[in-house]
């Protein structure tokens, strides 16, 4: 059996999801992260924060995803005396929460198959 290198990290499978509305991105795992620090903190610069986004970073990607449905998935509120916020609209919730379930559902699938790189028995 060939000896494999300690430095070398562990070969599993691994999936990205992504979601396209007439060709165009409409939500990745960058903006599906975002979305959700957004739903936990109610802040795009606090969630910026949490992810290390930079704020200009985390608003082209909020504006990118608003843009790419019907309508926005994110509603924000200008900061000043009474401060600003976002918060998730109820299509927002509905499909972070499709999205999220779909990575989960994949991974199981990835799961079941095993390891690609183990001989068939």
């Amino acid at each position: 059996m060939p000896r494999q290198s300690s430095k070398l990290p562990p070969r599993a499978l691994r999936a990205q999801v992504w979601v396209e509305c007439n060709g165009k991105p409409a939500l990745s795992e960058a903006s599906a992260d975002l979305l959700t620090q957004i739903d936990a903190t109610g802040s795009l610069s606090q969630a910026a924060r949490q992810l290390r986004f930079s704020y200009r970073r985390a608003w082209m990607l909020l504006d990118s995803v608003n843009k790419g449905w019907p309508t926005p998935l994110v509603i924000t509120a200008t900061g000043g005396h009474k401060g600003g916020g976002a918060r998730l609209t109820e299509l927002g919730h509905h499909v972070l929460r499709v999205y999220r379930d779909l990575q989960l559902q994949i991974e199981h699938l990835l799961d079941q198959a095993g390891d690609p790189f183990e001989p068939m028995p």
